[in-house]
């Protein structure tokens, strides 16, 4: 795990963060003053009920959505006021998404999936393939790099999802409850090969509910009611923890 009491800046640190959605004259606080980082190659959960602001959390970290308040550094560079163009280019280029419903794309085969994100960066065609066959290979999936998604489990649809991430070779890997469309078995299989990527030098950043799921992260953040109420490192509430 990556120290944080070292002096190097970490990957991801937000500072004050607030979100609020504004419906009908009623005011939705999403998010209250989040403080958070993030230092590169650990894995981190976020945890808490639904509606506390997991997935709000995950949007902005993920450029998705931006904060009402405060301050969002990615890299070193503030990034929370960027336009949309240069917020497209930093999602397509640092950050690989694991989504719960797999967000593949029905009528492109697997290997086109896993390509299409690296398209948008002018690559050449064969670092491309180089690239995507080295990720479908490293989830286990190159034996199925023609099929299509409907042609796949729900399992192997993720574990497709996961090397479409890891293909762009991001800062760091956001997923969005990743076992949530799954069953037991294939949920945990999908946890291994996420702690298996971790392993290798990935930098993860979880949501989940789940807390069977929740200790394969080395720091667990917990929210409740759009606020960071504790967190715990390999299991132990570290001292001065809320």
């Amino acid at each position: 795990m990556a120290d944080s009491t070292n002096g190097s800046a970490p990957l991801i640190r937000l500072e004050d963060v607030s979100k609020v959605f504004f419906t009908d004259e009623v005011e939705t606080h999403a998010l209250s003053g989040i403080d958070l980082e993030i230092r590169d190659g650990e894995y981190v959960a976020i945890s808490g009920p639904s509606g506390c602001g997991k997935s709000t959390l995950l949007s902005i970290l993920g450029l998705l959505d931006t904060p009402t308040e405060g301050v969002y550094r990615l890299n070193g560079e503030s990034v929370e006021s960027l336009k949309a163009k240069q917020r497209a280019r930093i999602r397509n280029r640092q950050i690989g998404f694991i989504f719960q419903a797999f967000n593949l794309i029905g009528d492109l085969t697997v290997f086109e999936n896993v390509e299409l994100p690296l398209t948008d960066r002018g690559m050449p065609a064969s670092e491309r393939k180089k690239r995507v066959e080295e990720a479908l290979e490293r989830v286990g999936m190159a034996h199925r790099m023609k099929h299509y998604p409907s042609q796949l489990s729900g399992g192997q649809q993720q574990r497709v999802a996961v090397a479409r991430a890891l293909g762009g070779e991001p800062s760091v890997l956001l997923a969005d409850e990743p076992t949530g469309n799954l069953d037991s078995k294939n949920g945990e299989a999908v946890m291994e090969l996420l702690r298996d990527v971790h392993d290798g030098g990935a930098t993860i950043c979880m949501v989940t509910h789940d807390p069977r799921f929740e200790t394969y992260a080395e720091r667990i953040v917990r929210l409740f009611d759009g606020r960071i109420v504790d967190h715990t490192v390999d299991g132990v509430e570290p001292a001065g923890a809320a």
